[in-house]
């Protein structure tokens, strides 16, 4: 008797916790704690392989978004070579990738933009070594106006100013979900910061996607 009380009660546990699990599963509850920074906007921009970028490229990856130019002899390489550390890290997960923006298009060709993929990892025989490494460009004005409004590595005031004047040099690193939200900004010369962010794509990754009943649109502005 008292062995079937046992397992009528231990029955009723596990009911409880599958009802408890199936109903917080689509939810924030098994979700990273970062905050939601931002939502990032539909774009189109061209690859270093000549090929289209667009928010189908990294719709449900968890990914980092940067911006650059070839020919910077400053923060630009050292900020590259961060970020290698944490594509080496994640390289081999289909679910994460990068998309490094020109902040130079007038300048920076697909051509120019493969010679430095290809100088990077020139030390590396795998043809395939940055599939889910995206060196973009495209309309300048489209360039600023994603790292201003989507990824936050910009001041939106800087808008005022004629684009063709404009020019956006920063070290920091933007940290996007698989909903397309900003979760996170970095400063890519610092190694704590690029621990932290290590840390974090590992978090997110984790995720899981909101089920049926729960979901939010990526890649808009609305939360």
């Amino acid at each position: 008797m008292k062995r079937n009380w046992i397992l009528i009660v231990g029955f009723f546990i596990l009911l409880l916790a599958g009802f408890w699990y199936f109903l917080f599963a689509g939810t924030d509850y098994y979700k990273s704690k970062l905050p939601v920074l931002s939502y990032v906007q539909p774009f189109t921009f061209t690859d270093q392989n000549d090929h289209p970028v667009t928010q189908k490229n990294v719709a449900g990856k968890v990914y980092v978004a940067e911006y650059f130019f070839t020919t910077c002899k400053g923060i630009c390489p050292m900020m590259n070579e961060n970020m290698k550390t944490v594509y080496d890290v994640y390289k081999n997960d289909p679910g994460f990738a990068i998309i490094s923006h020109t902040c130079m298009p007038e300048t920076d060709s697909v051509p120019l933009l493969k010679a430095y993929e290809a100088k990077m990892f020139m030390s590396s025989n795998n043809k395939q070594q940055t599939a889910n490494w995206f060196f973009v460009t495209g309309i300048k004005d489209s360039l600023y106006k994603m790292a201003r409004q989507s990824y936050l590595l910009d001041n939106e005031k800087n808008n005022s100013v004629n684009i063709k004047d404009q020019f956006i040099h920063t070290q920091f690193f933007s940290l996007v979900d698989k909903q397309g939200r900003v979760r996170g900004i970095y400063d890519g010369l610092k190694p704590d910061e690029l621990t932290k962010l290590k840390g974090d794509i590992a978090g997110l990754l984790k995720e899981k996607e909101p089920a049926a009943g729960f979901s939010i649109s990526p890649f808009s502005n609305n939360p």
